[in-house]
């Protein structure tokens, strides 16, 4: 599961959570979403899946708030895990 370490962290209830793991969503995590939206990382369609993948979860007034930084960090994980194998292997990083 991918970590995102957090520039700016979220504070809740005297909490403070400065890392989050997502976890690759089911196609049924997607209802209600567009993964063009998604790919083409909407605010709003990250912030809805967030709570749904996160650990500990995010709530999407959360989400709304993060740094944006972080939710670009998201985003960019996000749009990972809606790619084949095969095509995240076929341009290894340089």
């Amino acid at each position: 599961m991918p970590t995102i370490h957090l520039d700016t962290p979220i504070r809740r209830d005297g909490q403070t959570i400065a890392v989050i793991e997502l976890r690759k969503p089911a196609a049924g995590e997607l209802r209600g979403l567009s993964m063009l939206a998604l790919l083409q990382m909407d605010v709003d369609a990250i912030a809805t899946l967030l709570p749904r993948i996160s650990t500990p979860t995010v709530s999407k007034p959360e989400a709304l708030q993060m740094d944006p930084a972080d939710l670009l960090a998201v985003g960019v994980e996000v749009a990972g895990f809606l790619q084949q194998k095969a095509e995240t292997t076929a341009y290894p990083p340089q």
